[in-house]
Order: C-alpha cells, then structure tokens, then sequence
C-alpha cells in the first residue's frame, strides 16, 4: 500500500509541474488568441538564467528566483510579444504557428551560444533535503513546494480571471476594437498575458530543472508533455487542464512503478506525446480561436514547357558546378539538392494545400531505412520501396487530419515525430544505430549529383503541373477554405489522402537521397528538430514556391559553412529566429516579397495608376495552413 502511495505522490508531483507548463500556454492562449511553441524554450532559457544568477554569479536563491520570476522573465514576455507576437494579432493560426515555433528554435539556439552544451550544469535544492510524512510516505520539502506554487497558481488565476483585468484580457481576443472603444487598452491587456505567460514558463522550468541535468533540449521539449494537458483542457479551462496533467503525471509514476522494464524503457520517454496524440483524436475539440485570411496576391503559373525549360537549365548548371567546386562545396550543394526534394513535399502539402505538417523529416527517414533495408539498399527496388512505406504513413496522416486541422493538426504531427524519433530511429536503424544507404545508378559523387538533380528537377516540374491542374484548384479551394470546399461538393477525404500520400512519397524519396549522397544515416538526421527547422527555413523563402524549396535547401546545405566565416555561435537557428519575427510582418516570405516588388515594378512600367485594388500591400503573400 506504501508504494502505491508513493508512487501517487511522485506521479502528482510530476503532474503539478506539467499543469504549470500548461497554465503558461492556456493564459497566453486563452488571453491572446496565440499558441506559444516557445513557451517551453522560453522556460527552459530563463532556468538557465536563473543558474546563471545562482550558481555562476553566487546571488542568494531566493533572490535570483525572485530576480527571475517577477523581473526577468516578465521583461522577457513583454519584448517577445512587442516584437514577434503583436504583428499576428488577428493574423493565420498558420503564421503564428511558423512564427512561435521560429521564436523556439532562435531562443534554443541563443542558450547554445551563451551556455556551452559541453558543460554540465545542475541547480542545487532550494529548500534542503529535509522530509515530512504523509500516509506514512516520506515527502521533501521540494513536492510541497511544487503542490503549494501549483495550487496558488490555480488560485490565483481563477481569482484573476474574474477581475476586470482578466476579462479585458479575455475580451481582446473576441474584438480588440470593440475592447477598446469600451475604454480599455487592448496592448497593455496582451502585455500582461504574455508577461504572466513568461513567469509561469519561468516557474515550470526552475521546478523542473532539479529533476535532472540542465540540458536545452530536454529542458525545451519536456515542456511539450503541458501540450497534452492544454489539450485536455481544450486550450482554454484552466481545471480540466489542470486535471489532465495530474492525469498524465500518475500514469507515468505507475508506470515506472509496475511496468515490465523492457517494455517500460520503449514507452516512457513517448508516454506524453501518446497521451496528447489520443487526446487529440478522441476528445472534443472546440473550434480555435477564428483569424481573418492572409491576403493573397494572384500568381500567373509557370506553363509545362517554361518549367521543363527551367528544370533542364537547373540540371545544366549543376553538371557545371560539379566540375568547379571544391569537394566541401560539392558535399554542401549536394546535400541541399537532396534536402529539396524533401522540402518540395512541404510545397505541395502546406504551401498549395495549407496542411500542416512538423513530420516530414520523419517521413523522409522512413525512405532512408526503406531503401536501406531492401535489396542490398542500393536497387531500385529500394527507391520504390522508399516512396512507398513513407506513403502509406502519410495515408494514415491523412485520415488524422480529417479529424484535425490547423494547430490541432500542427500538434498531432508533432507528437507523432517525437515519438519516432524514441520508438523508431533510435532502435532500428542499424546496428550501432547507423544505417548504411547505397546508390542506384551512379556510384560516383559527380555521377550522383547530377542523378539527384534530375530528380529534383522532374519532381519540380511534376508539382507545378499539378498546382496548374485540376488537384491543384482543389488544393488551393482547400487551402482557403475547407467549409467552403465541402459546400461546392468538393471530396475532402479524397483530397486530403492524395496530398498526404504524395507528399510522404515525395518525401521519402528525398529521404533515401539524402541517404545514399551520405552513404549511411544515423537517428539524429531526423530528430523532429530538423522538421521545425526545414518547415521554418521554406516559409521564409517561400512555401508556396519551388525556387523557395530550393533557396532554403541550399541555406541549410550551407549555413554551417557560412557560420564559420560570421564566426556566430548557433548561426543557423539564430537566423532562424530572427527571420521569423521577419515572416511575421511579411506573410509571403523572401518569395513573396521579391513578387511584390516585381509587381510594383510592372505597374509603374505600365504607365498607368493602379487602382487600389492592383496595388501590393506590404506583408502580402499567402501563409494560411489552418
């Protein structure tokens, strides 16, 4: 009986701070209409702070916590949402999605730069070692001061909220003008929710930390277990969050607790992210906060013959390329040309079809084992086999998306890669965790560069020309508006698995390439990480756009190298974040904004004004996915 209870109290303890993470994503969801991705990375960095204060620089604990909780993290909150958030205030939930997730990758990437990975770093215990007994089950001072800021911050909030702050805060979000008109002030009342959004991160984060090693990475995504309990919230109820992470922290306790170890060691690390998959296809969801569409501006397409023309100019030029660069520059631009395939999926899938996707990495390493594992990993029996295993998972998507869309959809995918990335790469690729992946036709470098680039090329073409046919008019209707869609008659069902399916077999062709120009793939090519950051990478070039699929390609083939010349710490995901506050302010991209002043400049050579309505407004572009 002891044991139970001890194993209840560790599970309540676990499921405490999980209700903290999410308290910090409901109140800024709730308050400001957005879904924070970063809130865990904003936690994990203002930890880091707070050791920094403690541990490095020798302030007293209590007044680094306080420093940190009420100062720091606060401040933080605030240039967060005066600089990246305020811009997509009734924006796409798609924009703020690629928008806060580049805030994760750019605040992860400046706790790499300030705080060498290579140390490793604990907090020491706050309060002691002491003990008292409950139920005849010891429990440190460190759990009951986890129950009592847990229970305050419940409190607390539910006082709150039924303040006149509080509803002002919660009025913002249904009509901001109208708020305002009734003399409130709608920034002051986003500023406050991202500043209460901040400390609670900061809170999570520091009762979290003593748990284990300060790491950025864990530290970051084990705030994505809150998710689920948000999610059983319904991202907006504060006790049934509450309850859904009390839930989710004693199925882990017992689970430790009476699981057989084998089975226990496969499932524990994915034990949050199949809770939120679950709770996302079996519990009601209410509808998200609605967003007016991103404007978009009419595109001519590009015709059959002009983009075989390109195709084969582009194949011209890389035949060109392998006989000048270095053999660094080749192994770069090679890999670039094949994470573009990859990334052609996405332009097909979210830039044309608006489904979003945090997965395709994934998809692409199930190409790469399927073409190692069939046939010697060199046939082209492989190459089939590598669009074809990824297809079906997409197919099986694509009938989750039917279910979900929009953030729902963004989470679902993201839980599901986070989970390959413990159940799937980490145990069967290879032995030792490498994988080797051979080569079809051309065994030589030169010989294969040329190959991938066909590849590309063909794929390129084949995704325009479906943008111009009938998918893709259905597609694009999609796209706008899925209601819509279903009210002309249009098959959703149809529609969503054959983008899903075409895009994963696009993908898994990309990902048997990527393989064989490397010759072997190991797990940490496909963390779900490098998803987010390729998903990041194309909206800012331009997701609807082959020519963006290949400008960010070739920005991640290169980025380290170029990272060495600008002599930045963390180049590549520093970037990242920066460009992200960029899409936020302009929808379409580097693309987009090339388009715009292309425009502009046909207009004024037409020698004519143009009618307010043909002129391009800054920020234009399409970016909705949801």
């Amino acid at each position: 009986m002891n044991q139970i209870f001890t194993f209840g109290i560790e599970g309540l303890v676990y499921g405490c701070l999980y209700s903290l993470a999410a308290s910090g994503l409901v109140v800024t969801y709730v308050t400001s209409g957005v879904f924070n991705f970063a809130q865990g990375a904003m936690g994990m960095f203002m930890t880091f702070t707070y050791w920094q204060l403690a541990v490095a620089w020798h302030v007293p604990m209590v007044l680094s916590l306080l420093l940190v909780l009420f100062v720091i993290a606060p401040f933080g909150g605030l240039l967060v949402e005066r600089i990246a958030i305020r811009p997509l205030y009734g924006a796409s939930l798609g924009l703020s999605l690629v928008v806060t997730l580049g805030l994760l990758l750019g605040i992860l990437g400046a706790a790499d730069a300030l705080w060498s990975t290579q140390v490793t770093r604990r907090l020491p215990d706050l309060l002691g070692t002491g003990t008292v007994h409950l139920f005849g089950v010891a429990v440190t001072y460190f759990e009951l001061f986890v129950f009592a800021a847990s229970i305050f911050v419940a409190v607390a909030w539910f006082v709150f909220n039924r303040t006149r702050v509080g509803l002002t805060m919660r009025a913002v979000v249904d009509d901001k003008d109208l708020t305002a008109r009734a003399g409130a002030n709608p920034v002051r009342s986003a500023q406050l929710s991202w500043a209460l959004g901040a400390s609670l991160a900061a809170l999570a984060g520091i009762l979290i930390a003593p748990l284990q090693y300060l790491d950025q990475f864990n530290l970051t995504f084990l705030v994505i277990t809150g998710y689920a309990a948000a999610v059983v919230g319904r991202m907006k109820s504060l006790p049934l969050t509450v309850a859904g992470a009390m839930l989710l922290g004693l199925i882990q306790s017992y689970a430790v607790g009476y699981l057989p170890p084998t089975l226990l060691s496969n499932l524990n690390p994915v034990l949050p992210m199949i809770v939120l998959f679950l709770a996302l296809l079996l519990l009601r969801q209410d509808r998200l906060q609605t967003a007016r569409p991103a404007a978009t501006r009419k595109r001519t397409d590009m015709g059959l013959w002009p983009s075989i023309a390109l195709g084969v100019g582009f194949v011209g030029v890389t035949i060109v390329l392998s006989n000048v660069l270095s053999a660094g520059s080749l192994l770069n631009y090679g890999e670039g040309v094949v994470v573009g395939v990859v990334l052609l999926s996405l332009v097909l899938l979210t830039g044309y079809g608006g489904q979003v996707s945090l997965c395709q990495m994934t998809l692409a390493g199930f190409g790469a084992f399927a073409m190692g594992n069939v046939f010697g990993g060199d046939s082209v029996f492989g190459l089939l086999a590598a669009a074809a295993l990824p297809a079906s998972v997409g197919a099986l998507l694509a009938f989750v998306a039917l279910r979900l869309r929009g953030l729902y959809l963004a989470l679902a995918t993201l839980s599901f890669a986070y989970a390959m990335d413990s159940l799937f790469f980490n145990k069967v690729l290879g032995y030792g965790g490498i994988l080797d992946v051979g080569r079809v036709w051309q065994k030589s470098q030169k010989g294969f560069l040329i190959e991938v680039s066909v590849i590309f090329a063909a794929l390129a073409v084949g995704v325009l020309a479906l943008k111009r046919g009938s998918f893709g008019r259905r597609l694009a209707a999609l796209n706008d508006s899925e209601a819509a869609s279903a009210a002309i008659g249009m098959n959703l069902t149809a529609t969503k698995l054959a983008v899903f399916t075409l895009a994963a077999a696009i993908a898994g062709i990309g990902g048997a390439l990527y393989g064989g120009w490397q010759k072997e793939v190991g797990p940490s090519d496909f963390i779900g990480l490098v998803s987010l950051l390729l998903l990041l990478l194309i909206t800012l070039a331009g997701i609807n756009t082959v020519g963006g699929a290949f400008a960010a390609a070739m920005f991640y083939a290169f980025s380290p190298e170029i990272a060495k010349y600008v002599h930045i710490p963390e180049f590549q995901l520093l970037l990242v974040g920066v460009g992200a506050v960029f899409v936020g302010l302009n929808p379409g991209g580097f693309a987009g904004q090339i388009g715009i002043a292309w425009d502009r400049i046909r207009l004024l050579g037409a020698r004519r004004p143009a009618s307010v309505a043909e002129m391009p407004e800054a920020g234009e572009g399409r970016l909705v996915f949801d």
